[in-house]
């Protein structure tokens, strides 16, 4: 064992100073390959850290959601329904939730207002509490300067600063507007007694099944939202995302996948020669093709790391910037907040299955034919 590895640590010296002799071109394929795993590594690592986000951030809401339909669109739902499904064993709370959008035509973003569930949270009388991102985008301060807000030509509905959501929740509340219920419904003109829709809280979670049975008995016309589904939904539309930045990088991959055609269709002329003069010195096939897998190991792992390393960096030191508007999906307003360090192992192990074995295997079949002819027929 001593052995093997001593001589496995020669052909590593070996192949660290063959590498060196062509440095210009190692560095360029290095770099090459690099990229392409950075771009792909970045889409992988954003996605994943964006998706757990998502489900810190839903972990908080309700169990069931329960929306009334009106030729299959969403319509306001009565309060008086809140009652009914008070009786339903099972369910620890009902309470009927108000919130809209509203289309800002100052700069072209839309707000979500909403009523805040925790009543100590809900601000006073003509007060509002600001998403992270609503008075940046507005160039407003924080604690002084009203948002004002106009619903139709000519009108302008005041709202004083009370308060603004930690940048923690911006994932979510980047565009929020909480308001009390009074002015929600004076801003939308809504009447009394109904609500956007319904939040149900479930003591038992292995009871939701059968809780949501029950209420679709007694609502047969409503639509019905678990937690679970919100969560499922979040997660393909972010995985959709992530695969409009992998399909952009197919244009790299495609050139890599030439490049390694390449790499497999022969081997250059200064490579070949190489290989006779070390055949001729004395090294065996299995050395030479030791010595090679060697030197496409190390071009490959290294790449790979070097991609994958500045992937992070990318994605968790710099939020992303080169990509992030496109994986956030917010047309205008984009959400400010710090991504929690997340790697899926399960990813970057098929990233590494699809970037560095095709490179490393490719360099097999040039090799064994340039170790296993004559080496004075290699040399000339």
């Amino acid at each position: 064992m001593t052995g093997w590895l001593r001589r496995q640590r020669a052909l590593a010296d070996y192949t660290l100073a063959a590498l060196a002799r062509r440095r210009v071109k190692n560095a360029g394929l290095l770099l090459i390959y690099a990229l392409v795993v950075f771009i792909v590594a970045s889409a992988t690592l954003f996605s994943s850290a964006i998706r757990k986000e998502a489900e810190i951030v839903l972990a908080e809401a309700p169990e069931l959601i329960i929306q009334d339909l009106v030729m299959g669109r969403h319509a306001m739902i009565s309060g008086e329904l809140v009652e009914e499904l008070v009786g339903i064993r099972g369910v620890s709370g009902v309470k009927g939730r108000l919130w809209g959008y509203f289309y800002d035509r100052v700069n072209g973003a839309n707000y979500t207002l909403m009523v805040p569930l925790d009543e100590t949270l809900v601000p006073a009388r003509g007060e509002a509490i600001f998403g992270e991102a609503l008075p940046r985008t507005r160039g407003l301060n924080w604690d002084k300067a009203p948002l004002f807000l106009s619903r139709f030509p000519g009108d302008l509905f005041r709202l004083n600063p009370a308060g603004r959501l930690e940048s923690d929740s911006a994932l979510v509340s980047a565009d929020l507007i909480l308001i009390g219920e009074e002015d929600f419904r004076s801003f939308f003109e809504l009447p009394e007694g109904v609500y956007t829709d319904i939040a149900v809280s479930i003591r038992n979670s292995r009871e939701i099944g059968t809780i949501v049975e029950k209420a679709g008995r007694l609502l047969p016309h409503a639509r019905l939202i678990t937690r679970d589904e919100i969560s499922r939904t979040y997660q393909k539309l972010f995985s959709w995302r992530e695969g409009i930045m992998v399909v952009l990088a197919g244009a790299c991959v495609l050139a890599f996948a030439v490049f390694a055609a390449e790499k497999a269709s022969g081997l250059s002329a200064e490579e070949t020669r190489e290989i006779g003069i070390l055949k001729a010195i004395g090294w065996d096939t299995g050395d030479v093709i030791a010595m090679k897998l060697w030197e496409g190991g190390l071009i490959s792992i290294g790449a790979f790391l070097l991609g994958t390393v500045l992937a992070y960096l990318h994605v968790f030191a710099f939020d992303a910037a080169l990509f992030a508007s496109v994986l956030k999906g917010w047309s205008v307003i984009y959400p400010d907040f710090a991504l929690t360090p997340m790697i899926d192992g399960l990813q970057l192990s098929a990233l590494f299955f699809l970037t560095v074995l095709p490179y490393t295997a490719a360099t097999i079949v040039p090799i064994w034919r340039a170790a296993t002819a004559d080496p004075d027929q290699v040399m000339r």
